[in-house]
């Protein structure tokens, strides 16, 4: 029998608002990064590519 979930359970929904990140070239290195959509600016940076990007937020769209 299905159980619905407890409240309060402070269980994350969705994707962060008012953040993206993007996968970009940092000293010739691929590196995802954080920004925030408010001021535009990065916030927060993964050590490596190879590791996955950062848990429930959007992607930036390639520039064209």
């Amino acid at each position: 029998m299905a159980v619905n979930k407890p409240v309060g359970d402070n269980a994350g929904k969705g994707a962060v608002g008012k953040r993206s990140q993007h996968k970009g070239k940092v000293q010739g290195e691929l590196h995802w990064t954080k920004r925030s959509k408010a001021s535009g600016r990065f916030m927060d940076q993964k050590k490596s590519a190879t590791t996955n990007p950062f848990k429930d937020l959007r992607r930036e769209k390639k520039a064209r």
